[in-house]
């Protein structure tokens, strides 16, 4: 992500012409060697450290990307805040709820800006279906079924890297990929007042890394194991503050979906639906008296939110990355024009409130209600 981040800020200057402002790759931080060379020679970093605390205290710099596995996400945000500096994290923020209410607090306590990378609301489409959603379209909400199911963890001999431990990754599935399922449907459908869910783990046991091992890295049969810490599969029941109901499931596990982020919602007079694996569609019923009506595919294209950057005309198809250069143009046009950003650390606590619901849910084995953990307070 990191990679990625950089990458659009390359970008944006021939993607958007009408800007304020324009980026400049002041410093990056690695521990790699090879990385840190990379980062000057190839993607146009002035310098590159090994120390990210050198990074974030350069006079230099403005604003700090923190794309760090989760255990550096609050040090790094801390750091960055008592420095004076605006801060985008890649989320989950942490691991656990109240690293995520940390960050909030220390944006608050400073307060400096914050942006948060739930890079999927900025998908074209996505932003359509919530157009369709405020102007009425779909009727009144009646129900929404969000999921996540992904491949990356489905192999037995898949590494114990720090993304299966509680102490380096924090949660599993809910931290790292519900949280995607859950910004979506608060920005599409509203808040979510209680939950109630359950957990697994279907690979308990993965081989030991040796050296700098990658989350792709693979093991063999007869190499020593270690436990999976954290949840791998997760499902949900909750209810909405506009009275809809919804059903959420994540798995990093489930053979066959390979990246299955989708959402639909349900209304009485429509209904849409949206999956990753399909970023460039959009289906959509409305409700007729005509037998024959059914679902009809809305293909991304210039006539929507920023596909035009990166492709004229219609059916012309945008990726992932395009979405990173889109939230990165956003939150830089906001911090130069001094305009509002969501979402911001505030919103990343609307999310791990539900997450928390949900964890206490899988003991009390009862309904939960949300909370919110930074106590209501507002931030920037």
């Amino acid at each position: 992500m990191g990679q990625a981040h950089a990458r659009s800020m390359l970008r944006i200057p021939s993607l958007f012409a009408k800007r304020s402002f324009d980026p400049v790759l002041v410093v990056c931080a690695d521990t790699e060697a090879d990385r840190r060379e990379r980062a000057v020679s190839d993607f146009g970093f002035e310098r590159a450290v090994a120390d990210w605390h050198d990074a974030i205290n350069s006079d230099d710099v403005d604003v700090v990307w923190v794309t760090a596995p989760n255990m550096l996400h609050v040090p790094m945000i801390e750091a960055a805040c008592a420095a004076g500096k605006a801060v985008f994290s890649e989320k989950p923020i942490g691991g656990k709820p109240e690293q995520t209410v940390a960050a909030f607090e220390a944006a608050t306590r400073a307060g400096v800006r914050s942006g948060v990378g739930y890079n999927y609301l900025w998908s074209p489409l996505v932003l359509h279906a919530r157009h369709l959603v405020e102007s009425g379209a779909l009727g009144e909400i009646t129900h929404y079924r969000g999921r996540f199911l992904s491949m990356y963890g489905s192999d037995e001999l898949g590494l114990l890297t720090w993304r299966f431990i509680l102490d380096q990754a924090g949660y599993g599935v809910t931290s790292d990929i519900l949280s995607h399922s859950v910004s979506l449907a608060q920005f599409l459908v509203g808040d979510i007042t209680e939950v109630v869910g359950m957990r697994n783990t279907t690979i308990p046991q993965r081989p030991l890394p040796t050296g700098a091992a990658s989350h792709y890295g693979r093991g063999r049969p007869e190499d020593p194991k270690g436990d999976v810490e954290n949840e791998d599969f997760a499902s949900m029941l909750c209810r909405f503050a506009n009275g809809a109901t919804g059903t959420f499931e994540v798995s990093r596990t489930m053979v066959g979906p390979e990246s299955q982020n989708a959402f639909e919602i349900y209304g009485t007079k429509g209904s849409l639906a949206w999956n990753l694996e399909k970023i460039n569609e959009l289906q959509y019923y409305k409700l007729t008296d005509d037998p024959s009506s059914g679902y009809t595919t809305i293909y991304g294209g210039e006539r929507f939110p920023f596909h035009g950057a990166f492709a004229p005309g219609q059916a012309n198809s945008i990726g992932l990355e395009d979405l990173v250069a889109i939230e990165d143009f956003n939150f830089m046009e906001a911090l130069a024009t001094d305009a509002p950003f969501k979402p911001s650390f505030r919103e990343a606590v609307d999310v791990v409130n539900v997450q928390q619901a949900l964890i206490e849910s899988w003991d009390s084995r009862t309904w939960e209600d949300v909370v919110d953990l930074a106590g209501g307070s507002n931030g920037k």
